[in-house]
């Protein structure tokens, strides 16, 4: 119904206008079709400016017969703060007036009107001031009649100053607005005359985020109002307020008016969400709405955050509504000084003689509200019920009311501002010297030929300082410099409630936005007297990344460990990032650590036992050696060479030695010299073993008939030619492999993510396999000769002795391949060293153990006679 009426309305104003067109086109004089009943004030003036205020809270509509020409609402619940903003345009001008050194022999007019919140009357009073209010004017070269209009400062709400905005701006009328906030206005191919002293709401919405970031609330509700105002507030939060601005919204609720049903549904929302903080952007009358439900309903323990439009309403300090608002964060206007304007408003007097078209009917309603009497001639029935009838004489001092209260200047100072703002652009237009102006061919505008749109280049270039101290400028949108107070409700002992200012939010040119705030000094409605928990999920501790809940805000999260190997090291991550190549997580996934290393060192009981064998091992090959040097002249020391027997020890030594090589931290010359130095020595020692072998056989033909020349051909000379041809080779398989492709140190990490394994690559597994292949040839080779010559005479049986000494050594190097494949990092350098040691162990003890114990325990066995005779016994 509403809309219908005022889509009526504007109807009406169309029509006026068109017939105003017709007359105009057959006549030299245009007749006013029609006129609004506004409530007004007035003051002519030079040049006028236009003022639309909120007057009243609410319409009443006339029925829509369509039978008859529609009728205007009319207004009730007199709006004392919107009265009080028209008083301070009225002041503002009456100052610039009197100032010599603003707009010196210039008078400003005025003409301020009630739009009653609706519309369809905002457009009414819009065109009132564009047309002016005569019956009929005759168009001559210079007009005469009603002032030219220098600009309109309004509308009160931003539904309202779209749609006022809409009309102005296809005059190129200059409108500066005191509150509407909507970032839509900020569109210039729309509004292309529009400006305003009150910060967008992009920038508002921006301080709210900023609050929300500053405690940490990344979790919640929003409450708006079915407007312009209410909507693109919506749409600038759920555009802006995200993971990167750290937080989400829980749910968005429209207001409605008068909707019992549905507030009970949207505080039942609120009560239901893990939400504490509520950021309502609505005006003061759907907050009274909201809060008789929550009152109702005891929902306590939230965090209120309020738009500019309800942070300072004093409606709402009441005290049966302190313990569910108090602590209220708000966003409010900047605060101001105007001074001169409490004296001003009590020296407000009431108009006895006004009409319909002209005076201060505005003055007179606030008189009979304040004074609770009636104008005469008064109502019927008012004063037989009792009431008074005004006499303009009422003293003001002794009633209280909010139009003197000037604590809180902070709509009435945006008022100041944009009346100076117009009143400065007139000034700097004035002063525009004929031949340097800005418009074509140079020219200068002037004052009896004003046109609206040349104003607006003015507007666009002012600059100026209040007696506050505050910059008034515009940017290249008609937005002025962004600056809002950040306000708290303290909920006083004694039952009060006081807004007091905790901080600001503004843009400068060098910081940017930066938000201000004295966190000690805010109130806060809670026991711990703290800033609540706001999340939708906790924040995840280092060590372990967010993974999003399906079907919820990217605010509801669920917290997972780091997998093995990645850290978060800081809180919220959203990735676990990997540790470098050496490093390894630590248990707690929040930070990296080395990578423990292993190889079989020195230091622990596995390398500790293998260094002790080694070590012994040489000490019975030194011990073994010393008694054979002692001994050397003795015949079992004297058989079979015994000179091989000496070579044949210090090859064993060297094999318990090369040992050593496979524990301790791989380097490159450690991993090149052991396996070379295992592979020599140990061809060494077999080669012993092989010729000694071969040296039994040649004694044994020796001892058949024609068998004298045996030992001839093969010698001391071709023994020791032998062992240094057969070392030699395995010399040139080493030295070819470490050239080719020798073994390096290497980190191995295949076998455990959380190690570092130090090893050896053998580099040419071709290389290391041939070295194996030699020995083990060499070794079989001397097991076989000694098999062959295990039947002959007792006197030479150290053939069997040598065939049980290869018989172990190919036993362990047969076991070593499998077990060497299969053990990991220092455990296979562990099987290779106990291989060596095992199999240096067995020839040690089968192949020389024997003689010792010959020698030290039974000498009288060692003679050439007893080893002889042992051969006849058999």
């Amino acid at each position: 119904m509403r809309s219908f009426l005022d889509t009526s309305i504007l109807s009406l104003i169309l029509l006026s206008c068109f017939c105003s067109a017709v007359s105009s086109y057959y006549s030299s004089s245009c007749q006013l079709q029609g006129q609004f009943n506004l409530n007004g004030m007035h003051k002519t003036g030079d040049v006028n400016l236009g003022g639309l205020f909120r007057l009243h809270f609410f319409p009443v509509y006339a029925d829509a017969s369509f039978t008859s020409e529609p009728q205007q609402p009319t207004c009730y619940g007199f709006n004392m703060l919107g009265f009080r903003l028209s008083q301070t345009m009225a002041f503002t001008i009456d100052e610039i007036n009197r100032n010599s050194n603003l707009l010196p022999n210039v008078t400003l007019g005025y003409s301020l009107y009630d739009n009653c919140l609706q519309v369809g009357v905002g457009i009414g009073a819009a065109l009132t001031l564009l047309s002016g209010q005569e019956e009929q004017v005759t168009l001559e070269e210079r007009c005469v009649g009603t002032p030219p209009l220098l600009g309109v400062v309004g509308d009160s709400y931003s539904t309202g100053t779209i749609a006022v905005s809409a009309v102005l701006g296809l005059y190129r009328v200059p409108l500066v607005s005191y509150s509407a906030t909507c970032s839509c206005l900020s569109d210039r191919q729309k509004f292309p005359s529009f400006f305003r002293t009150i910060p967008s709401d992009s920038f508002q919405v921006n301080a709210m985020i900023q609050i929300l970031k500053h405690f940490g609330w990344t979790w919640a509700g929003l409450l708006i109002s079915d407007d312009d105002y209410g909507h693109n507030a919506a749409r600038s939060f759920h555009s802006d307020l995200g993971p990167a601005a750290g937080g989400c919204l829980a749910y968005t609720e429209i207001l409605p008016r008068y909707d019992p049903i549905e507030i009970r549904r949207i505080v039942d929302v609120i009560k239901k969400s893990t939400a504490r903080v509520v950021i309502v952007f609505a005006h003061e009358s759907r907050m009274i709405n909201l809060m008789k439900e929550v009152v109702k309903q005891n929902v306590t323990g939230l965090q209120w955050i309020a738009s500019e439009a309800w942070s300072s309403a004093a409606v709402l300090q009441a005290p049966h509504l302190m313990p569910y608002l108090a602590g209220t964060l708000g966003i409010a206007i900047r605060r101001g000084e105007i001074p001169g304007l409490r004296d001003f408003l009590l020296k407000i007097r009431p108009d006895l003689h006004q009409n319909n078209t002209d005076g201060n009917s505005m003055v007179n309603e606030f008189w009979e509200y304040t004074f609770q009497c009636r104008f005469a001639p008064p109502p019927a029935g008012w004063v037989e019920a009792g009431g008074e009838v005004c006499t303009g004489q009422e003293a003001e001092e002794n009633v209280k009311n909010e139009l003197v209260d000037i604590s809180e200047l902070r709509p009435e100072y945006n008022v100041y501002k944009a009346v100076y703002a117009l009143a400065y652009a007139l000034d700097d237009m004035l002063q525009c010297e004929p031949g340097r102006g800005p418009f074509s061919n140079n020219t200068c505008a002037h004052l009896q030929r004003l046109e609206p749109w040349q104003m607006i280049y003015y507007l666009e270039k002012v600059n100026f300082t209040t007696s506050f101290g505050d910059q008034v400028s515009f940017d290249e949108n008609g937005d002025a410099l962004p600056v809002y107070d950040i306000m708290n409700w303290v909920w006083l002992p004694d039952g009060r409630t006081k807004v007091q200012s905790m901080g600001e939010f503004k843009r400068s040119a060098f910081k940017g936005e930066e938000l201000t705030l004295d966190d000690d000094k805010i109130y806060w409605n809670f026991e711990s007297k703290q800033p609540p928990r706001s999340v939708c999920s906790e924040s995840c501790p280092p060590g372990t990344r967010m993974a999003r809940k399906k079907g919820e805000p990217e605010c509801c999260f669920d917290c997972v460990p780091c997998s093995e190997g990645k850290i978060s090291n800081t809180t919220d991550s959203m990735e676990c990032t990997s540790c470098p190549e050496d490093f390894w997580s630590s248990p707690q996934r929040d930070h990296c650590v080395p990578k423990k290393t292993e190889f079989l060192s020195y230091h622990e009981p596995l390398g500790i036992c293998l260094t002790a064998i080694s070590l012994l091992g040489t000490f019975i090959c030194v011990v073994v050696l010393g008694i054979f040097i002692h001994h050397h002249s003795t015949p079992i020391v004297r058989a079979n060479n015994s000179e091989l027997s000496f070579l044949l020890l210090v090859s064993l030594k060297l094999c318990f030695l090369c040992s050593l090589l496979f524990i301790g931290r791989p380097r490159s010359w450690t991993c090149q010299l052991r396996h070379a130095a295992f592979g020599i020595s140990f061809v060494l020692c077999v080669s012993c073993i092989l010729v000694k072998t071969m040296v039994v056989l040649a004694v044994f033909r020796t001892s058949k008939p024609g068998g004298e020349s045996s030992l001839k051909w093969f010698g001391a000379v071709q023994q020791r030619g032998t062992v240094l041809v057969l070392t030699s080779v395995q010399a040139a398989i080493c030295t070819a492999w470490l050239v080719s492709a020798s073994p390096v140190p290497h980190k191995n990490t295949q076998y455990h993510s959380d190690k570092i394994i130090y090893e050896c690559v053998v580099g040419s597994t071709v290389g290391f396999a041939v070295l194996l292949g030699y020995i083990g040839l060499l070794a079989v080779l001397s097991c076989l000769l000694a098999f062959l010559a295990r039947n002959l005479p007792d006197s030479f049986n150290e053939a069997k002795l040598i065939t049980f000494s290869m018989l172990i050594f190919c036993a362990v190097w047969v076991a070593f391949v499998p077990a060497y494949i299969s053990s990991p990092g220092k455990y296979a350098d562990a099987v290779e060293v106990f291989a060596i040691l095992a199999s240096s162990l067995g020839i040690l003890v089968a192949l020389l153990g024997p003689k010792c114990y010959v020698i030290l325990c039974r000498p009288e066995l060692n003679t050439k006679k007893a080893i002889m005779g042992r051969g006849t016994k058999s």
